[in-house]
């Protein structure tokens, strides 16, 4: 049999409503009662509904959070960052892994709805209409973390794609390199697909440097990915000099693809990652990459979303847009 708050009270000697103060950890309870209310409660195990009393109290101390990949680099160690400042404001995490899925995320972002989540985090930019309808009549704050959101009077927490990627093709350029391979994401992607290709296709124009087509390759950002377009680069009978990955994942792939052919990195071709994860300090050669500030990404979205959740009319709805870093590890090799 179900056991009940008045079946504490009972065993306890005291009222419903003194119950419902120590189980809310309120001030003012004795501490005759505070022990004799404890004592009921392991003596029935009783265990309290925690959705029961959130709707009650309307508020569920629950967060929602859509991820595109967990199964990336990236996502995982901003997901891992989202969840340790989280659990400092008293929030859990709810993760949806899409893998994608415009439907899912459509879903599931109903479901967070009918579960009442204080404030939703989308790590995901690709959208529809339904989404963006979503998006715009929700109840509850929402706020993009690494992607551009569809609706500019929602706020972002990113860094600029573009010019990160303008950074990272400057620096190959003054490298030496002038054969250079770029490959990407789907450009319907906005932030990571458009932004990061634009700015590596914008350096090559200000430095005078022809585009060749059958150095530009696009894949999904993952480590598969990057192996199999590496594989279409070196049958070319002119390869490029250095690969320029969109991700990390993409460039530990293009890296295999290079080993597994026999040829030496950066001596042979030079590669240079995106995003600055873990993987690419663990890999040998460790993999030059244009780094995004991941953990701080995690931690000021957290933030930023605790703040709308709490004050919502002090909240400035303007994009935060952190500092990208070039780190220069042994992937790449000057050859002029």
């Amino acid at each position: 049999m179900t056991v009940k708050i008045k079946d504490v009270a009972k065993r306890a000697g005291v009222s419903v409503t003194s119950v419902s103060r120590v189980l809310n950890g309120e001030k003012y309870v004795s501490e005759d009662v505070l022990a004799r209310v404890n004592e009921a409660i392991e003596e029935l195990k009783y265990s309290p509904s925690h959705i029961a009393r959130s709707l009650k109290k309307q508020k569920t101390n629950t967060i929602g959070v859509i991820v595109p990949d967990l199964t990336s680099n990236f996502y995982s160690t901003i997901l891992s960052s989202i969840e340790e400042n989280a659990s400092k404001y008293g929030y859990n995490l709810i993760v949806c892994n899409i893998a994608e899925n415009l439907s899912k995320e459509l879903k599931y972002l109903y479901i967070f709805q009918e579960m009442r989540v204080e404030g939703i985090i989308i790590m995901h930019e690709k959208t529809n209409d339904d989404i963006v309808s979503f998006v715009q009549n929700a109840t509850m704050p929402i706020l993009f973390s690494s992607v551009k959101s569809p609706d500019p009077t929602f706020m972002s927490v990113l860094i600029d794609d573009y010019q990160a990627a303008f950074d990272a093709t400057e620096y190959l350029i003054d490298a030496g390199h002038t054969a250079i391979s770029y490959l990407g994401g789907d450009l319907q992607d906005i932030t990571s697909g458009q932004s990061r290709y634009n700015g590596f296709r914008d350096a090559l124009i200000k430095h005078e440097i022809a585009i060749n087509p059958d150095y530009i390759k696009f894949g999904d950002y993952k480590l598969p990915s990057g192996q199999a377009l590496m594989k279409e680069l070196l049958a070319l009978p002119n390869r490029p000099t250095v690969v320029f990955a969109a991700s990390d994942d993409m460039a530990v792939g293009a890296l295999n693809c290079a080993l597994d052919q026999g040829l030496h990195v950066p001596d042979d071709i030079s590669i240079i990652g995106f995003d600055g994860s873990t993987i690419t300090n663990i890999v040998r050669p460790a993999i030059t990459s244009m780094q995004q500030p991941i953990y701080e990404m995690g931690q000021i979205s957290l933030e930023s979303l605790h703040k709308l959740i709490t004050r919502p009319k002090t909240q400035q709805k303007t994009d935060i847009v952190l500092q990208h870093e070039l780190v220069v590890r042994d992937s790449c090799k000057k050859i002029k």
